[in-house]
């Protein structure tokens, strides 16, 4: 098997696991609970948020764990409007954030708040000056994908943290679902307010995430419920998997030092490979680019059938976001960045991890061309 769909979810590791298995028999009563087992997994859970606090470069009590992006997402865009909306109403993001965050804006728009949503360039990268402009004096809220999770392109946040640090009633924040481990993003003093992460996007399971909430900064919290979380997120704590997560965390930041360059150079042989070929059109952009995704169309071939003429072989790769893989019609994202209809409908995404040999990229560059070959002559 070759497994080219990392950017919808990675593969958990052995030892991430074994760590779930033990934290799960080990400490398996409630952090908020009295007994002294309750106090034993009330340290692990301590524990676990000084590694990811540390690992991150933050505080311990700016790290909220969360069960993924969407909610991290949710929260910290919805938690900071509702929580802010007495200085203003109108609150700023990109016409190709990942649905969890564009799907919030909408949903405030419904309740009466202003969202601008800027445009991007052919590349996909948002313009620093457009984000300027759209500043007004109501604006509460600044929320920018690092990575996209479709094309890979960079939007500038460091250089936009850098600027909104000069606005004192504006909070920034950041979706570095994809960037995480990929894409290095100092998060203390980059004027950074709040950041999600989600532990399934670097071999953590399912379930887990952190959002990180600079101190000082206030929410209103999505769930009704206990004091847990600092009061941001009540439910009882999913220990096993926020253990499980911040050892996959360690894992992935310390592979991103060894082998990150290794990932640049896959990217690299699939771009070669494709742009020389007269059916492909590769809208992943050359510059401001994370190593790990590749967006691409074969043209007049449905992005579907693609995926399952390579599933034939067992290799496997996506159309667009897994959050909307299923919902007909072109890519958002795509359309956004100016690509024509008919190929952001036949795009595929391609998306490497740090298990990704270049024997496995070989063999998918030689496997899609025999397929493109193939469905061309019977197309004929």
């Amino acid at each position: 098997m070759i497994y080219l769909d990392n950017s919808a979810t990675t593969k958990p590791l052995p030892e991430v696991l074994d760590t779930f298995r033990i934290v799960s028999e080990k400490f398996f009563a409630n952090p908020s609970s009295l007994h002294n087992l309750g106090s034993l997994s009330e340290e692990m859970l301590k524990k676990s948020r000084h590694q990811a606090a540390q690992l991150l470069g933050v505080k311990d009590d700016e790290i909220i764990f969360t069960s993924g992006g969407t909610e991290g997402n949710n929260l910290a865009v919805k938690g900071a409007a509702f929580a802010y909306r007495s200085r203003g109403k109108h609150v700023i993001t990109t016409r190709v954030e990942h649905a969890s965050g564009y799907n919030a804006f909408k949903q405030l728009e419904n309740e009466g708040f202003d969202v601008t949503y800027l445009p991007v360039a052919k590349d996909g990268r948002v313009s620093v000056q457009d984000v300027k402009e759209a500043i007004r004096e109501d604006t509460i809220l600044v929320s920018i994908i690092h990575v996209n999770n479709e094309v890979g392109t960079i939007q500038p946040v460091q250089e936009i943290g850098r600027y909104l640090q000069s606005f004192n009633k504006i909070l920034f924040h950041v979706d570095h679902v994809q960037g995480i481990g990929k894409v290095p993003l100092k998060l203390s003093g980059s004027g950074i307010d709040l950041c999600s992460i989600s532990g399934h996007k670097f071999h953590s399971p399912k379930g887990t995430g952190l959002l990180y909430v600079r101190r000082g900064v206030n929410l209103s919290p999505l769930f009704s419920g206990g004091s847990q979380e600092l009061n941001r997120r009540a439910g009882t704590e999913n220990l096993p998997g926020i253990a499980a997560m911040v050892k996959a965390l360690r894992i992935t930041l310390e592979e991103s030092r060894q082998h990150l360059g290794r990932l640049q150079d896959l990217q690299n042989k699939m771009r070669d490979a494709f742009n020389t070929n007269e059916h492909m059109v590769v809208h992943t952009p050359d510059c401001h680019a994370a190593p790990h995704i590749l967006n691409l169309t074969v043209k007049g071939i449905k992005s579907e059938v693609l995926v399952h003429a390579l599933e034939e072989e067992d290799i496997y790769v996506s159309t667009k976001s897994a959050c909307s893989s299923k919902e007909g019609g072109a890519s958002r994202v795509l359309l956004a960045m100016g690509v024509p209809e008919d190929e952001a409908a036949q795009a595929i995404r391609v998306s490497l991890s740090y298990q990704t040999t270049e024997a496995e990229i070989m063999t998918f560059i030689d496997t899609l061309n025999k397929k493109v070959t193939q469905l061309k002559s019977i197309m004929r």
